[in-house]
């Protein structure tokens, strides 16, 4: 990659043609992903997604924002003190979400039903935490819905006890195309900026969401979905739909 590639017309360049390779890519994977979501939702079932550091921003692109499904819950390291009663202090370790047991017990205070998706987000699919979470989930009977880089995963070693990866654990796996250590351009001498994660991350989340709500309509279901609460009557009709979950999904301030 040339020095001309770092830039912002660079960045677009070779980010938007990784997007279009996602799109191509990961047809056949988005579509089991959809039929996952889709089934989750047609049984009252809640879509938990959970990732850690910048993945969390998939998370939320996922649960609880306007055009996205009623039926998800955001599932956090914060839990701990937010739902768990633990000091606030506990956040300050840099290495909790190393710490056996810690997914166990957001699992435990989430409380899922059986039918319940888990959808775990790690651009690496290493974190200890992700990786305990996803073979909580599965010892407990749900499906498991994994976005990671696959290029990313394969180059480095397993972190966690059991020597599971969060690849091995997945029903689907939907690779969101990043490259090794997640930064895109490439700098002279070395290292590299602008990670891309988050944007292929986006796509495929969306892509599976509006997949899952084409499954539904040609059911015959319509799809529970928010609308923005920056409209009229979008606040009062979005408490509506989220009584069907109630005690079930969380919206806290943000």
């Amino acid at each position: 990659m040339s020095v001309e590639s770092v830039s912002a017309q660079g960045f677009a360049r070779e980010s938007l043609a990784v997007l279009q390779h996602v799109t191509e890519s990961a047809r056949d994977d988005v579509t089991r992903a959809a039929e996952l979501i889709a089934e989750c939702v047609r049984t009252e079932g809640v879509i938990h997604a959970f990732g850690t550091g910048h993945s969390q921003a998939i998370v939320l692109e996922l649960a609880g924002r306007a055009g996205g499904l009623v039926p998800t819950n955001r599932l956090s390291i914060a839990d701990l003190v937010l739902y768990g009663g633990d000091d606030p202090s506990v956040l300050d370790d840099p290495l909790l979400e190393r710490q056996a047991g810690v997914a166990a017990r957001i699992y435990d205070l989430a409380a899922p039903h059986p039918q319940d998706l888990f959808v775990v987000i790690s651009n690496s699919g290493v974190n200890s935490v992700v990786v305990e979470m996803a073979l909580h989930a599965k010892a407990q009977g749900h499906r498991v819905l994994a976005i990671t880089s696959l290029t990313h995963t394969r180059a480095v070693p397993a972190a966690h006890s059991s020597g599971k990866k969060l690849v091995d654990l997945a029903d689907v796996v939907l690779d969101n195309a990043a490259p090794r250590g997640d930064a895109l351009l490439e700098l002279p001498g070395g290292g590299a900026v602008c990670a891309l994660s988050t944007l292929t991350g986006v796509m495929l989340v969306q892509m599976a969401v509006a997949q899952a709500s084409a499954l539904l309509l040609a059911a015959g279901e319509r799809p529970p979905v928010y609308v923005s609460a920056n409209v009229p009557g979008g606040f009062e009709g979005n408490l509506e739909l989220e009584k069907r979950y109630a005690g079930r999904i969380r919206r806290t301030a943000s």
